[in-house]
Formats: structure tokens, C-alpha cells, sequence
């Protein structure tokens, strides 16, 4: 099933500072995972962590704004 997901760009909480990243949502079940950096790659990984975490076998894409 392909399963839309939200993108938000924030400041995620690094070791000693505050770095840009994103955090991908799933619109289904609103299970998030973030990543540092905000290009393509890190989105690319918060939504195979969502298919990783998930116990379907679902294809998750990030949706146009």
C-alpha cells in the first residue's frame, strides 16, 4: 500500500547545539522519525526507518506541499 507522509523541516537537538533536520510523519498511524540535514537523502531515510518500524509491508513517499 502506498502511504503518503508529512515532511516538516525544525531544529532537531544535536549533542551540544541545535541542527536543522526534518521529521517525516506517516498520515496513516502518525508515527514520525527524524533526521538530521533537510536535502532529499535525509528524507529519504526518515521514511525507510517508517518502513523498517512498520509491521506492513507499505510504500511510504513524502506528499507535494
Amino acid at each position: 500500500m502506498r502511504v503518503p507522509c508529512t515532511v516538516d523541516y525544525r531544529e532537531l537537538q544535536g549533542r551540544n547545539s541545535s541542527l536543522d533536520g526534518v521529521v517525516v510523519t506517516c498520515s496513516r498511524c502518525e508515527k514520525s522519525t527524524e533526521s538530521f540535514g533537510t536535502g532529499e537523502a535525509s528524507i529519504k531515510r526518515c521514511l525507510a526507518l517508517l518502513r523498517e518500524d512498520c509491521d506492513e509491508e507499505n510504500y511510504y513517499y513524502a506528499e507535494e506541499e
